[in-house]
């Protein structure tokens, strides 16, 4: 049997560890919904030729995920580690841009792929929109991608109903994946800012609501500006709380931090590169168990499966929390909706200007009356804050000078990097002084009778200029 300090060892070496190195390098990822202009299902058939053009007029991209069926699913180029990729579904494709240590680099390099994949699908009468949920997802194949990963996460996530007499209930989406869409953010921490970014940036998830919130549930729920979060929370991933959403703790230090990893949830593991999912369960719990009954997916259907849990089984450890830390080394931050893709360095900026601003920042959380000291925590103050309609407890003006010195904290921490990257932040400030964000400007503008098409091209739109 695998002892309690063997585990806390791994979990150490794997997720602690790798932040014991000196570097300071930025990594974005940006899913973005794909759309059928006709109102139909997109067409698979043209992703993978658009795929293959973007190969060949890319040659220094290789192959880097192939489905069941022998189409691409992944391009990476191993000189930038730039990956083209599609998420969970051909309805989503994804920019995972390699790290880099400016703003600038990585966002010429975005918007020359941007331009090239879009046209393309433009020329197949589809197009791409920077929106957290595709407004078109009722017309789509909700369909996981053929391949290893993704068959497993979708099992995952359709066994909601097997799941009895948990406090918890489930939304009937499963396929959220393939029709929600995330900016992603990862920066190295050193370990000894670790926890301090943690107990920071965690609590200013309810002023990012505010500024970034970009999934509507269009057609089926019109008051929550990120749905998005509620996705996730309701969803199998959801089965153990500490496994998403906010941390509404305070961590101490790294043993109070090392506390929480063992307090995860794991649901599944990898055999002779096969994914085994068995339902989730504490870390603790299953490596104290001889074997544990898992689904193996084998030729186009599920057996069943004994397993005997090894150590080596923490790499497959996926918490979905809003803050990651992961086995790079890096602190991922994953709370926020694709932006408009105007938008879309936004995300980026506004957390690398904070980085090295956390002494100040904290202050301000501290001593802020505009949200906090009113008995709610973090995480209960996103969830008020999502809403469209701010709750009339909170002065309006208060929030936003909160929101206004949170982004000149990071426009002062990007200034002083000398790069002039808090260029990035001016729709942020554009955002504060119209009191909106991107999910409240399409609710309003469908109510003044302007069309999703309309929309959907304005979201869609680069910002030539930077």
């Amino acid at each position: 049997m695998i002892s309690n300090e063997q585990i806390r060892s791994k979990l150490y070496e794997e997720f602690i560890k790798p932040t014991n190195q000196k570097k300071n390098y930025i990594g974005i990822e940006i899913e973005i919904p794909i759309i059928n202009l006709n109102k139909e299902a997109v067409d698979f058939d043209v992703v993978h030729k658009i795929t293959e053009k973007f190969q060949n007029h890319y040659s220094d991209f290789k192959k880097d995920g192939v489905d069941y069926e022998g189409n691409v699913f992944a391009l990476k180029n191993p000189k930038t580690d730039d990956i083209v990729c599609y998420d969970c579904s051909y309805n989503n494709i994804e920019f995972a841009m390699g790290k880099e240590k400016d703003l600038f680099t990585i966002n010429d390099r975005f918007k020359e792929y941007y331009s090239f994949v879009k046209e393309e699908f433009e020329n197949n009468n589809h197009t791409l929109t920077g929106m957290g949920i595709n407004p078109y997802r009722k017309y789509n194949k909700n369909v996981p991608i053929p391949s290893e990963r993704y068959l497993m996460l979708y099992h995952h996530l359709k066994s909601y109903k097997n799941y009895q007499n948990i406090p918890m209930h489930f939304h009937s989406y499963p396929e959220y994946g393939m029709f929600s869409s995330a900016s992603q953010v990862q920066l190295d921490v050193s370990k000894d800012d670790l926890v301090q970014t943690i107990n920071v940036f965690s609590k200013i998830e309810p002023i990012k609501a505010l500024l970034f919130s970009n999934s509507v549930l269009f057609g089926e729920n019109n008051n929550l500006t990120c749905f998005r979060d509620a996705l996730w929370e309701y969803s199998t991933h959801g089965v153990n709380p500490h496994n998403i959403g906010v941390y509404d703790v305070d961590f101490k230090d790294i043993d109070d931090l090392q506390a929480y990893l063992e307090s995860l949830n794991i649901y599944c593991v990898m055999r002779d590169g096969a994914y085994i999912n068995f339902p989730s369960m504490n870390l603790l719990d299953y490596f104290a168990q001889d074997y544990v009954r898992g689904e193996i997916y084998c030729n186009g259907q599920y057996r069943e499966i004994d397993i005997k849990p090894c150590i080596n089984d923490i790499k497959y450890l996926r918490p979905f929390k809003f803050i990651n830390l992961t086995f790079r080394g890096t602190v991922e931050f994953r709370s926020i909706c694709t932006q408009p893709i105007k938008d879309s360095m936004s995300v980026a900026a506004f957390h690398l200007g904070l980085k090295d601003k956390l002494n100040d920042l904290e202050h301000l959380i501290e001593n802020d009356t505009a949200i906090y000291h009113k008995g709610y925590t973090a995480g209960e103050l996103r969830k008020l804050l999502i809403q469209e309609e701010i709750p009339k407890m909170f002065n309006k003006k208060d929030i936003c000078k909160l929101s206004s010195d949170i982004v000149d904290l990071a426009a002062k921490g990007l200034d002083e990097r000398g790069l002039g990257e808090e260029v990035f932040l001016n729709s942020l400030y554009m955002r504060i002084k119209n009191h909106t964000n991107p999910g409240k400007e399409l609710l309003k503008s469908v109510r003044r009778g302007i069309k999703i098409e309309k929309i959907i091209n304005d979201y869609g739109k680069l910002d030539i200029t930077i």
